[in-house]
């Protein structure tokens, strides 16, 4: 494997694409693989350069069809449909997508691209609408080799005459992306999760981009309108590592890498089903019943001991006066300690048998009604809250 290409793929899986790009054309100078090129290929989409991205993929297919590579021919014609979407050429990605299908229909992201170009391909119009329309190959033209990391060659330019008077030109200034153009694009790595809100001319100043371990929120509002663009996903599919998580705003777009608190799980979406509690928020503890803490008798239950019934309120005082723990605290601690379902087991036996049994097992409790059983010798009354 060439050096340049190892260390591009080693930049890739950092998700640091520009460098990515600077080592995968140093590659491509001594070969025009077509892993190599599906690679910058991708590198490309992920900065939002689709129009060098479709190169490198119609690149990738020509030679992966010279060399009868069928895996590879699959996945050139997937990173066409990637690039041809960026581009807003709807119907060509959804045609490029079919013979990626035909191919490979295991090929790692088509399913979720497939629905995606199909709902982007309807929102537009369907058949009528000009972005939709069919221009693309199954074969296309040799297209023209990128031979840079992407940045534009510069026109020599004549002399100015040293008499001229200089002449400043203001930069054009940046048309807003209107609201209902504005999209966003993921993707993954072990460690990151990226997302990109594709927006022109987006006023840092008034931006906000709030990242939280279950959350995220992106708010700007939209210099040609009065209107606010607002791009919320709660809960994310998993807790992130928020003081690690970055964004960064460009003249074209919001990036956010939100850095995983479980390298390596795999993300099916950006939301999840289930909240996120925080873990700098301590959850509360549960009430437990004042009868369990304030009552001034325990009582006794019944036991076989040839002692005779057994006083908990005796056995908790011992245990206080050996471990040096108030009462009150032991049932917290436990309380406190226990799971889910041992606290339920807890609730539910204490409660339904008016203070006269206490289980900690739920598979016990579950299912079963507990009745009032005092004592021999006391009458059963109701606690009083």
């Amino acid at each position: 494997m060439s050096t340049e290409a190892g260390k591009g793929q080693e930049a890739m899986k950092v998700s640091d694409y520009q460098t990515a790009i600077k080592h995968l054309t140093a590659a491509l100078k001594t070969s025009q693989s077509p892993l190599w090129l599906i690679q910058r290929a991708t590198c490309y989409q992920r900065t939002g350069q689709h129009d060098l991205s479709l190169i490198d993929a119609d690149n990738a297919l020509l030679a992966s069809i010279g060399r009868g590579k069928r895996d590879l021919i699959a996945t050139s014609h997937f990173r066409r449909a990637v690039a041809l979407h960026g581009l807003g050429r709807f119907g060509d990605a959804r045609l490029c997508l079919t013979w990626c299908n035909k191919r490979n229909d295991k090929e790692k992201g088509l399913t979720i691209w497939m629905a995606k170009v199909k709902a982007d391909f309807e929102k537009a119009g369907g058949d009528d609408a000009e972005c939709n329309k069919i221009t693309v190959k199954e074969v296309p033209d040799k297209p023209e080799e990128v031979t840079s990391d992407s940045a534009p060659k510069e026109e020599k330019k004549a002399p100015v005459p040293s008499k001229a008077p200089a002449v400043t030109v203001a930069p054009a200034a940046q048309t807003p992306t209107p609201k209902e153009k504005i999209r966003t694009e993921w993707y993954q790595s072990t460690n990151t999760v990226t997302i990109e809100v594709f927006a022109k001319g987006v006023p840092k100043e008034n931006a906000e981009v709030k990242i939280e371990e279950g959350n995220l929120d992106v708010s700007f509002p939209i210099a040609s309108s009065d209107s606010t663009y607002d791009y919320t996903l709660s809960p994310l599919f998993a807790k992130i590592d928020a003081a690690k998580s970055t964004f960064r705003i460009t003249p074209h777009k919001i990036e956010i890498v939100l850095h995983k608190s479980l390298p390596g799980l795999k993300w099916s979406s950006l939301e999840g089903s289930e909240p996120i509690t925080s873990s700098k928020t301590e959850e509360p503890a549960a009430k437990i019943p004042e009868a369990v803490l304030k009552a001034d008798k325990a009582p006794s239950y019944p036991t076989s001991s040839k002692n005779g019934p057994k006083n908990w309120d005796t056995v908790l005082q011992d245990e206080k006066e050996e471990e040096g723990e108030e009462v009150d605290d032991f049932f917290k601690k436990l309380y406190k300690d226990a799971d889910p379902d041992t606290k339920r087991a807890m609730m539910k036996s204490y409660q339904e048998s008016n203070g006269t049994s206490l289980s900690t097992v739920w598979s016990d409790v579950g299912s079963k009604t507990f009745e009032t059983t005092p004592p021999d010798g006391m009458e059963a009354k109701k606690w009083n809250s």
